[in-house]
C-alpha cells in the first residue's frame, strides 16, 4: 500500500477494515505463514535449524517471554534483532505519541485526551517494523528512569501536577509498546530494577515517584544471559526468573561447515581492488582452531570460545596474506600454512589460558594450531597418497617455506607438479602459483604431522626434510 493510500485518520482506517492484533498474535501469524509457505524463520541464523530455532518458534506460537541462554557469541542478540522481521512491515499509530499508541485502543493519558477531543478526525501515522525494537545492555548503573520513565521538571515547570501522567518522560520500555524489547546479560541488571521489569511484565504497572502509574503495555521481552551468571544464587530474583516463559539453550556451531559459513558472512570484505582467495582448507583449519579451543582443558570455558575469534582470525589471515601480496607484487592474496603464527593477537584476547606460565599461552594456541592442521589435512588426504613426494626427501631434497617468500621461490625449488595438480583438483582450487604455494605448505605440515617428514624453524623460515 502506497502511502497516498494508507488511511490517515481513525475514521479512514475504520473503514478499511484493519483489525487490531496484539505484538504475540502478529508474530505468531507471520511466523506460521513462513512455516507454511516454507520460507526461512529467521535468515542469517546458521547451525540452529534444528535445535534453537525450533524452540523459538515454539515459543513465539505460545506467546511467552523468553530468555536465551548461552555463553558469548552464540548468537543470541542476532536473534533478538531477527525477530523484527516476523512483525507486519508497517503498523497504524496515533500521530506524534512517543509510545505508538494504537488507534483504536490508546494507553497513555495525551493519546486518550487526543480521541475523546478530535474523535474519528484522530491522525493516524504509520510505523516500520524496525522502529518497534529497542534494545538494552543490562548493567549494574541502569536506573528505572532508563528502563520505564521519570517526571520530567520541565513538565512540572510549565504548571501540571506531579501525579499527572502527562508530566511522564517515558523510558526505553514504553517507547517499545506493540514492539520488541531486547534486554542483554539480564543478571546484571540491579535487583529493584528487576522489580520494576517484573511489575511492567506481570502487574503491567509501575511506581514512579511514588505515584503508581498503569501501563498496559503490549510487547513481547526477550533477554539473554549467560547461564553461570543466570543460574548463580542471587543474581536474577526468582520471581522474574518465573515470568519469562521459555528459556531457550543456545550452543556453539556443531559442525565446522557451519562454523566456516558463519565466518564467511561476517567476516569484512576485503580492500577495494585486490583480490583475495582463501582456500577452503585454511577457512577448516580456522573453524577447526575454535573447535579445539573449545575443547582444551588448558582453556577457560566458564565464558565460552567466541565464533567472534574464527571471524577476527580469518580477517587476520587474509590481512597477512594481502600484506605479503603488496610487499612482493603478487597479484593475488592466498593465506599459507606460514601465515597461522600471525594468528596469536586475534586468538589471545578471545580465550582465557588456565594457566599463565611464562610462554605457557604460546605453547597453548601452537597445540592448537597443529591438531587443527593435523585433523583438516586427515579429512582431505591419507598421508600414503604421497609416497613419491616422500620418496623425494629420501633421495636429499630440501624445501624452504615462509610467509614472506614468494610464490615464485615455490616453484623453483620444487618441481611439484605430479604431486600439486590432483592435490589442487582434489580441494578444487585453481592452478596458479599463489595457490600452488599455499597447497604446498598445507602437504608438506600434514605429511609433517604425520611423522612422513622432519621439520626446522629456522626464524621466519621453515625447512622440511626427511
Amino acid at each position: 500500500m502506497t502511502s497516498a493510500l494508507r488511511p490517515a485518520t481513525l475514521a479512514a482506517l475504520r473503514r478499511s477494515g484493519h483489525v487490531r492484533e496484539s505484538v504475540r498474535d502478529e508474530l505468531r501469524r507471520n511466523l506460521l505463514f513462513r512455516l507454511r509457505s516454507g520460507e526461512a524463520r529467521l535468515p542469517g541464523i546458521v547451525g540452529y535449524d534444528h535445535t534453537v530455532l525450533p524452540q523459538l518458534a515454539n515459543a513465539l506460537i505460545a506467546g511467552h517471554d523468553m530468555i536465551l541462554l548461552g555463553e558469548r557469541g552464540q548468537a543470541k542478540s542476532r536473534i533478538m534483532r531477527s525477530l523484527v522481521e516476523l512483525l507486519d512491515e508497517l503498523t497504524p499509530v496515533i500521530t506524534g505519541c512517543e509510545i505508538n499508541d494504537h488507534p483504536y485502543d490508546p494507553i497513555c493519558r495525551r493519546c486518550r485526551d487526543l480521541l475523546q477531543e478530535r474523535g474519528e478526525d484522530t491522525p493516524v501515522a504509520w510505523l516500520g517494523r524496525s522502529e518497534r525494537y529497542g534494545e538494552k545492555l543490562a548493567t549494574p548503573d541502569i536506573s528505572i528512569a532508563d528502563l520505564i520513565g521519570e517526571v520530567d521538571p520541565i513538565k512540572v515547570a510549565e504548571g501540571r501536577y506531579l501525579a499527572d501522567e502527562l508530566t511522564i518522560h517515558y523510558g526505553l520500555i514504553p517507547r517499545c509498546h506493540r514492539g520488541i524489547f531486547g534486554i542483554n546479560e539480564l543478571p546484571d541488571l540491579a535487583e529493584r530494577i528487576q522489580v520494576g521489569l517484573l511489575n511492567i511484565m506481570e502487574e503491567k504497572d509501575v511506581q514512579i515517584r511514588g505515584y503508581r502509574v498503569r501501563m498496559p503495555l503490549d510487547l513481547v521481552v526477550v533477554a539473554s544471559a549467560n547461564p553461570e551468571d543466570y543460574t548463580s544464587r542471587g543474581r536474577i530474583i526468582t520471581p522474574l526468573k518465573d515470568r519469562f516463559g521459555s528459556q531457550i539453550r543456545t550452543h556453539y556451531p556443531l559442525a565446522i561447515e557451519e562454523e566456516v559459513a558463519i565466518m564467511e558472512a561476517e567476516g569484512s570484505a576485503p580492500p577495494a581492488g585486490v583480490q583475495v582467495l582463501v582456500p577452503g582448507f585454511m577457512k577448516e583449519i580456522v573453524a577447526e582452531m575454535t573447535h579445539l579451543a573449545r575443547r582444551s582443558p588448558h582453556i577457560s570455558q566458564s565464558s565460552g570460545v567466541s565464533v567472534r575469534m574464527s571471524i577476527g582470525n580469518l580477517e587476520s589471515l587474509s590481512a597477512n596474506a594481502i600484506r605479503r601480496s603488496a610487499r612482493l607484487g603478487e597479484e593475488l592474496a592466498v593465506p599459507r600454512i606460514s601465515d597461522l603464527a600471525y594468528l596469536v593477537p586475534s586468538t589471545a584476547g578471545r580465550v582465557e589460558i588456565e594457566a599463565l606460565d611464562e610462554g605457557k599461552e604460546e605453547q597453548v594456541l601452537e597445540r592448537i594450531r597443529r591438531g587443527a592442521v593435523a585433523a583438516v589435512f586427515g579429512r582431505h588426504f591419507a598421508p600414503s597418497q604421497f609416497e613419491s613426494l616422500v620418496g623425494r626427501f629420501d633421495e636429499g631434497q630440501v624445501i624452504e617455506v615462509g610467509e614472506s617468500l614468494p610464490a615464485a621461490s615455490y616453484g623453483r625449488a620444487f618441481d611439484s607438479g605430479a604431486e600439486l595438480g590432483p592435490a589442487l583438483r582434489r580441494l578444487q582450487l585453481p592452478d596458479r602459483p599463489e595457490v600452488r604455494a599455499s597447497a604446498l605448505e598445507f602437504l608438506l605440515e600434514g605429511l609433517h604431522l604425520a611423522k612422513r617428514l622432519n621439520k626446522e624453524d629456522m626464524n621466519d623460515r621453515v625447512i622440511y626434510r626427511r
